[in-house]
């Protein structure tokens, strides 16, 4: 139900296959980066050792300073933002409310409702319109007809979604002291949804290790927004950087975690036992050539 149907007219048929394939070619290769975030899928997969100690990053008061990886210097360099001197990971709990978390929940709820990925790990990307639809992606702002689209997708849930983008911006520029006219958001941000449900394709198995700059030239700062919580709404799907202190994350409705991007926070995402695990993925770059607008609904 929805979903646009066409004349059955020989010659614009054949016009629509051509946009169509062509539409079909941009939203892999858009879902494919998506899932090479979530999933850690890159190529190569990086070995996942046995750590011996194992701390929260509430244990360590919700911030750890760590020494800059040289991935940066593989790419422009943009002195009043890129990570050079000052690298971490932080996670603070008020940057949103708990009203705010259900609009947003709801938003992620009404998008994946249209499609969903047969292997447990789906991604609704706003800006593209990139949608999980089985074992192969759609375009969300194509694929349903108008009114279908203005009651998935509502003004006032695309202004939250833009405020609290613009509210992590400035939390990460004030922790990492960067003017936040040189920081961008850009490509893939976008919603995550995780199941136990078994992996179908490679897109599916976000749980191996994996480094966002090294996957990403763009990324130089990853924030990760939790819509759900570890123990009350799924099982698994703790957030572990893979040092030699092995610190986990424990998502948190409302909880932000970020951090900088290259090789001195490698993570990954344990496997998801139980329940859903809902998140969205914001990244951020100091490189204006990569940055990307913010999304609007397109009917």
């Amino acid at each position: 139900m929805g979903a646009k149907r066409q004349k059955n007219n020989p010659k614009r048929e054949k016009n629509n296959q051509k946009k169509t394939k062509l539409l079909s070619n941009n939203i892999i290769a858009t879902a494919v980066g998506l899932f090479s975030c979530i999933a850690g899928f890159y190529i190569v997969y990086f070995s996942n050792p046995h750590q011996n100690k194992v701390v929260t990053i509430e244990d360590i008061g919700g911030s750890y300073n760590i020494t800059c990886s040289e991935d940066y210097k593989e790419h422009p360099i943009f002195t009043e933002c890129t990570p050079i001197k000052t690298c971490g990971r932080f996670v603070r709990d008020n940057i949103v409310s708990d009203e705010e978390v259900e609009q947003l929940l709801a938003l992620a709820k009404r998008g994946f409702a249209h499609g969903g990925s047969d292997g447990g790990a789906s991604i609704l990307d706003l800006h593209s319109g990139a949608l999980s639809m089985g074992e192969r992606f759609v375009n969300i702002y194509k694929f349903l007809e108008n009114d279908a689209l203005l009651e998935t997708f509502r003004d006032e849930d695309f202004e939250l979604y833009n405020d609290v983008k613009s509210r992590v911006h400035k939390t990460i520029s004030e922790e990492f002291g960067i003017d936040p006219s040189k920081l961008y958001l850009t490509h893939p941000t976008f919603f995550s949804s995780i199941t136990n449900t078994s992996a179908k394709t490679q897109h599916d198995e976000y749980w191996h290790k994996h480094i966002d700059k090294i996957q990403y030239g763009s990324f130089d700062y990853t924030s990760l927004l939790y819509l759900t919580s570890y123990k009350k709404d799924f099982e698994g799907g703790r957030f572990i950087f893979d040092d030699a202190n092995s610190v986990i994350i424990e998502p948190k409705r409302g909880r932000l975690s970020f951090f900088t991007s290259g090789s001195e926070n490698p993570h990954h995402v344990e496997k998801v036992t139980s329940g859903v695990r809902y998140a969205i993925t914001i990244s951020f770059t100091c490189d204006p050539k990569k940055s990307i607008k913010d999304p609007k609904i397109r009917t």
